[in-house]
């Protein structure tokens, strides 16, 4: 029997249908109410973009011999994988020998075909591309992606966006205010479009989280995660498993991998309101531009001076190397956003309120500091 999941944020849609219900409940699970993901009668799919991912062994040898029957080819890597991709017609094919899943999508019709050889890996790469198709269809519709974390006030719907380079505080930020009274719209990305007049519309870019153990700490939040793992539960799969055995002791030292990479908790989406308290949202309009910088021991405070926005803070292909277009969901148009849609963002975003501030190790205080900030936006 086949199952079906679909996903919504603003007039993007795709279905996410399998023959395995792990698939699109992952779908379900992953995406939640940030992008209105629901499940849906199969039979009733008639239209529009799809993701069609089967484990079907003999579906998943046929394409991969296709590729490999001697047309031309190119290896990319993929979301950490090596991905051999060709064309057959219109059609683009590739295998991916890893995850012993291949691929037919046809960029015509909206339409994405995986067969695999087993569930889990399948439904991690469904939703991969689910995701990647609504973002192809939210940026042909002039979407931008920023490098922002963000918050929404709910009674207005006014988002604070926080920008900065990776370890500046743009989660930190969102979290603490999420725990005072906002909702968290993005920890790392967003997706933004001009409307109106001279507003810029705000919808999330549903992810992983990726929290630090000494974070975790600070938020009071690891003893749950501790009891949440006891009782038999989990956290996202692409969790290392020294941050799990950290958890469950009760050490929360930072955890480095190469001395430059820090091994992070892994928290779902629907983690968030259901072990945490943390409300989602799932849109909303730019009222204000954070700018944190953290600082261990001095004070929080608002701090003179504040920059503005820069290339770095607008996502593009160069960034996204991790999952290049390959299957053609963009048709043709920046990872991004095109050139048009980013300038007229940063240039509406530039007349909002920018505040630059300063967090420390004491979290009631940052989190005094931010509420501050914030209600005076």
């Amino acid at each position: 029997m086949t199952s079906a999941t679909r996903l919504e944020a603003a007039a993007a849609a795709v279905t996410v249908l399998s023959n395995r219900t792990e698939v699109t409940d992952w779908a379900l699970r992953y995406f939640g109410p940030w992008w209105n993901a629901t499940s849906v009668d199969a039979a009733s799919v008639c239209a529009g973009a799809v993701v069609i991912a089967d484990v079907e062994p003999a579906d998943h040898e046929e394409i991969t011999l296709l590729v490999r029957d001697g047309r031309p080819t190119a290896t990319v890597d993929y979301a950490k994988h090596p991905l051999l991709v060709a064309r057959d017609g219109d059609d683009i094919i590739a295998t991916s020998p890893d995850e012993t899943i291949a691929y037919r999508s046809t960029p015509s019709s909206g339409r994405l075909v995986l067969a695999g050889t087993h569930a889990q890996p399948l439904a991690l790469a469904a939703a991969r591309l689910a995701r990647e198709a609504i973002r192809g269809q939210l940026l042909r519709d002039g979407w931008a992606v920023l490098h922002s974390s963000a918050v929404v006030r709910p009674d207005d719907g006014a988002t604070l966006l926080t920008f900065g380079d990776k370890g500046a505080g743009k989660t930190t930020t969102a979290l603490l205010l999420a725990s005072h009274g906002w909702q968290l719209l993005a920890n790392d990305r967003v997706l933004v479009r001009p409307t109106g007049e001279r507003g810029v519309e705000v919808v999330p870019w549903p992810s992983a989280a990726a929290l630090g153990l000494g974070l975790l700490h600070s938020l009071g939040w690891d003893v749950t995660a501790r009891e949440h793992l006891r009782a038999g539960g989990s956290f996202h799969p692409t969790q290392h498993e020294s941050v799990t055995e950290a958890l469950l002791a009760g050490d929360h030292t930072p955890l480095w991998e190469n001395k430059k990479r820090e091994r992070k908790v892994q928290v779902f989406p629907d983690q968030f309101p259901e072990l945490f308290g943390v409300p989602l949202a799932t849109g909303g309009r730019a009222a204000a531009l954070l700018f944190p910088r953290i600082d261990a021991d001095a004070a929080p405070d608002v701090v003179d001076g504040t920059r503005t926005l820069g290339e770095a803070d607008f996502m593009s292909g160069a960034t996204e190397d991790r999952y290049p277009d390959v299957f053609g969901l963009a048709q043709g148009v920046d990872a991004g956003g095109r050139e048009s849609a980013r300038t007229e963002v940063a240039s509406r975003l530039a007349e909002l309120p920018h505040r630059a501030v300063r967090l420390s190790h004491d979290i009631p205080a940052s989190a005094a500091l931010l509420g501050k900030v914030a209600g005076a936006i």
